[in-house]
Parts: structure tokens; sequence; C-alpha cells
């Protein structure tokens, strides 16, 4: 259980399209198969991260957060989200308790949180605000593109490396949104 990556460190190309406006739709549709696969359990299923902004350039991968009664409780929810077609990769208990789940074609990532998770309200807050903040946007895609050039070992390092722009972006979110 203590495992984080499973898996291991997965050397994959980081590109960034063109925003796709499908991709609400390929979200309709996994959460669609979540609440079949979860049932009452998923207490709330929100298209989050680049591709849930119109306009937004992302990298093609649909990412779900998903609340449930105590993530950390894998017995209330791994098995069905498993048996509906996805991977765990991800098990985080010392953040969060988060988990991340994908589908085998890595194109959707289900994070896995607990209700009340200040991680959840801060996903929703960014997603909100580059909505409606064309210059955030622009700036957030720009800073993407531009690492995107590079080569990294792994998501993660491209991750890593738009936190101190993500977090400038959050910190105006977070005072301007009434996010609860």
């Amino acid at each position: 259980m203590s495992e984080v990556l499973i898996g291991g460190i997965e050397k994959r190309q980081i590109v960034i399209a063109d925003y796709d406006p499908r991709w609400p739709a390929q979200f309709e549709r996994q959460a669609s198969l979540i609440s079949q696969a979860l049932g009452a359990k998923a207490l709330v299923v929100e298209h989050v991260g680049s591709t849930s902004v119109p306009g937004l350039a992302a990298k093609p991968i649909i990412d779900i957060d998903v609340l449930v009664a105590d993530s950390a409780n894998e017995a209330s929810y791994l098995e069905a989200l498993l048996t509906a077609g996805y991977v765990l990769r991800v098990r985080e208990p010392d953040w969060h308790q988060h988990r991340m789940l994908r589908t085998p074609q890595l194109d959707v990532h289900l994070h896995i949180f607990s209700t009340g998770c200040m991680e959840f309200t801060r996903h929703i807050a960014f997603r909100d605000w580059l909505r409606t903040h064309a210059d955030d946007r622009l700036l957030y895609e720009s800073t993407k593109r531009r690492l995107a050039a590079a080569q990294w070992p792994d998501m993660n390092a491209y991750a890593s490396a738009k936190t101190e722009v993500v977090e400038a972006i959050l910190t105006r979110a977070l005072k301007n949104s009434p996010v609860p």
C-alpha cells in the first residue's frame, strides 16, 4: 500500500494540443462511466485541468476530480473503478490521500480526493479563474508550450516546472473567487 507511483517513472513526450471542442463530451462520457461504477459513492465528479477551460491548449488528457467520503478507504471505491477499466497509477497517502487512476489509453486521469479536500477547491478555483481571465489563460498556455518544448524525465517533472506560474494564478483566483 505504500508505493506512490505504481509502475515506476514513465518517460513520455509532453504534447500540448490546441483546444479541442470534443473534450467536454469526452468528460461527460467518463463522468457517466464513473457515476455508473460508483453510484452514490461519487459525491462530486468535476472536469478540471486545462481541457476543462475553453480555448486553452492542453495535453490531450481529460483530468477529472472525484470526491468520495474517504479517499484513503480504497475498499469503498477502487475495485469498482478498476472493473470499469481504469488503472491505479498513483497512491499518495501523505498528500491529501490522493489517488490517481487513468485509462489504458492514457487519455483520462481520475483524481480521487475526500470530501472537504482543499486541493479540490484549488482545482475548481484555478479552472474557473482561467475560464474568465484571458490574460492568465494566455500566461498559462505560453508557459506550458515553452516547457513542453524541453526534455523531461516524466510528466511530474514537467508539472513541477509549472508550479511558480500555477501558484501565482491560484493566488489571484483564491483571493478573488467565491469558492467555498
